[in-house]
């Protein structure tokens, strides 16, 4: 089998094709674009096609598979322990030759490659937090303004923030204007995106039994699928809340164990969402007495509501793990069953206030 290995650019790629025992058979470069590398890689014979992740990693792996090739998706952080700039010696023509040089001597490990169909939607959900991340920059800065003339505005955004905004500020409305008819427009393009995520779901009966469960709605229910892609790729729950960065780090050593905040690993798009359907869940008066909810309460009276919130993420992420994996929907008798096998959480240790001092006593003056 031949090893294909591709550094990716921009404009242009590098090949580097070595043969079953390791000798170069050809080097060149070609244009990075869908029609010239699939009409390159559909005349080789079945090869291992091996590419380093970026922007361009994943529509060349589709591509590399459509054309019947093994592919690996090697991940970036793998690089420097293949050779990868060593010795601060990096070229195209280096990378390309060791990345094929590793995969002649092993297996080399690859990420999960997503389908198509997740990448779009991926996309779309990136697009739409863009838009609101830039919404939210602009309504701050008007915030801010007008606290510097001695005026406040409405407390919560809405569809009357703008009008009420525009009443206010009648006498300087000239500049402030086109920050709040970028503000209108965006507003304009996060329905639109919200219309047509809210047509996926109709379309998509496993969209909606996750959002069965409290606090999970259509982004969030969105974003997960795209995050995960397939349920197959995990054994169980909590596979899937390590690899959202949702479990407690750990830095132990013989004898010694101390855990931390959560590893914050993989996607921090997937945990914002997980943790606003927690906040969601807690504040929402309709799941009031949800057994969940219960739990999630009892954790923030010993360790606080901010640890409480992320403790509820991650029980949310293996949760809908499990609807996904079953094919079922959330009930919350059994939500209640699993929760009552848990340990009760340890309370919030008390500080140390250490060896008490001795009381200095100051000299009098005569």
């Amino acid at each position: 089998m031949e090893h294909i290995a591709i550094d990716l650019g921009a404009r242009e790629s590098q090949l580097c094709v070595r043969g079953p025992d390791g000798t170069i058979i050809e080097e060149r470069r070609i244009a990075t674009r869908p029609e010239t590398v699939r009409r390159y890689l559909e005349r080789r014979a079945p090869s291992r096609v091996i590419v380093e992740t970026g922007s361009e990693a994943f529509w060349v792996a589709q591509i590399a598979m459509d054309s019947g090739h093994q592919t690996r998706v090697v991940p970036s952080a793998l690089a420097p322990s293949l050779g990868v700039g060593q010795r601060r010696l990096k070229s195209d023509r280096r990378d390309a030759r060791l990345l094929s040089e590793s995969s002649c001597r092993m297996d080399l490990p690859s990420v999960h490659i997503p389908a198509a169909e997740t990448r779009r939607l991926q996309s779309r959900l990136t697009m739409r937090e863009a838009l609101v991340r830039s919404r939210t920059k602009l309504v701050n800065v008007i915030k801010a303004y007008l606290r510097t003339i001695g005026e406040r505005a409405p407390m919560r955004y809405g569809q009357r923030w703008i009008t009420q905004l525009r009443e206010k500020l009648v006498h300087v409305a000239a500049h402030v204007k086109p920050l709040l008819d970028v503000i209108e427009a965006l507003d304009r393009s996060i329905e639109q995106f919200d219309e047509e995520l809210e047509k996926l779901c109709e379309h998509s009966e496993l969209a909606r039994r996750l959002q069965t469960v409290p606090g999970v709605g259509v982004v969030t229910s969105l974003r997960y699928l795209a995050t995960l892609d397939t349920a197959t790729r995990f054994d169980n729950g909590a596979a899937v809340g390590s690899y959202l960065g949702l479990t407690p780090s750990e830095h132990s050593s013989g004898q010694s164990q101390h855990k931390g905040s959560i590893t914050k690993a993989g996607s921090a798009a997937m945990r914002g969402v997980l943790v606003q359907a927690a906040w969601a869940g807690l504040r929402s008066r309709r799941h009031h007495n949800d057994p969940m909810m219960r739990w999630a309460r009892e954790v923030a009276r010993r360790r606080g509501k901010k640890i409480a919130a992320v403790a509820l993420a991650r029980k949310l992420s293996g949760i809908l793990f499990a609807l996904w994996r079953d094919g079922t929907s959330y009930d919350s008798r059994r939500a209640a069953a699993e929760l009552s096998e848990l340990p009760a959480p340890p309370r919030r240790p008390a500080p140390s206030k250490g060896p008490r001092r001795p009381r200095r006593l100051e000299s009098a003056t005569i």
